[in-house]
């Protein structure tokens, strides 16, 4: 396992190889992954046999939550960083590609909400959704693209996943800028799918409700977290993906709770 523990740049180094391009078989980076569903599907990916690249934001959760997976025998490496510097957001790929040389899964899933009325929205809240919910979605796409097509050349089966949410399929008071932000999300994947899929790369928005995780503890004064979608059944619809032939391709999930119209 290699860490990159972020301080501005890159902070200490700690590896078991030596450092270089060490090409896998198959490989991947998660965002958001030190908890909720990117830890789950990193948990996932790792049990596919994908060497994968962790980040988020916090170098301490990361740290913990790579470990987890190393003791289970997942390679793996993890880079802390923010999904509003541009400038990590290379450095993330960049390190993913010294170390594995191809990307055959990126899972877009680093997000953030803030709840507020529209006359009480505060500026850096506004800016933080639209810069880590879709523009570094956006960034992820370019940085990563030459390696998912060269994936795809090979097999024809590279797969983006972008997590969007039940609200960006119907806007929700109080969470309006989130809303549009996953609404954008959505879009954004379904342009991706008209402009790559025909190269063999494949986008699939998760537009989950409720799901226990971290981000929902708000919510869950309301519904019970033991009634809650659960970050495996999320990572299990991107095993599903994982076994598509090249010649089917899911372009969104929508995810509820039975009982419940969340439209």
């Amino acid at each position: 396992m290699i860490g990159y523990a972020q301080s501005g740049q890159t902070g200490s180094i700690h590896s078991d190889h030596p450092k270089g391009i060490e090409m896998a078989e198959k490989a991947a980076i998660i965002t958001g992954a030190s908890s909720g569903i990117g830890l789950a599907i990193a948990r996932m990916l790792g049990e596919e046999g994908y060497s994968i690249t962790m980040t988020a934001r916090r170098p301490d959760k990361l740290s913990a939550a790579a470990a987890e997976l190393e003791e289970l025998g997942i390679e793996l490496q993890f880079v802390a960083a923010d999904m509003q510097s541009e400038d990590d957001i290379k450095r993330v790929v960049e390190t993913h590609r010294e170390r594995y040389g191809r990307l055959d899964v990126l899972v877009n899933n680093a997000g953030v909400g803030f709840g507020s009325p529209v006359g009480d929205f505060k500026t850096k809240q506004i800016d933080m959704q639209l810069d880590v919910n879709i523009r570094a979605i956006v960034l992820f796409y370019r940085e990563s693209v030459e390696m998912l097509r060269a994936a795809a050349a090979e097999h024809n089966n590279a797969i983006v996943v972008n997590t969007s949410s039940i609200s960006g399929k119907a806007g929700q008071a109080w969470l309006s800028v989130y809303s549009a932000t996953k609404h954008a999300v959505v879009g954004f994947t379904q342009a991706m799918n008209k402009e790559l899929s025909g190269e063999g790369i494949k986008s699939t928005a998760l537009c989950p409700a409720f799901v226990d995780t971290p981000m929902t503890e708000f919510a869950k004064g309301q519904v019970a977290a033991e009634k809650m979608i659960t970050p495996g059944d999320i990572a299990e619809s991107v095993r599903l993906l994982l076994k598509l032939s090249p010649a089917c391709n899911i372009p969104e999930m929508i995810f509820e709770r039975p009982g419940e119209d969340m439209f």
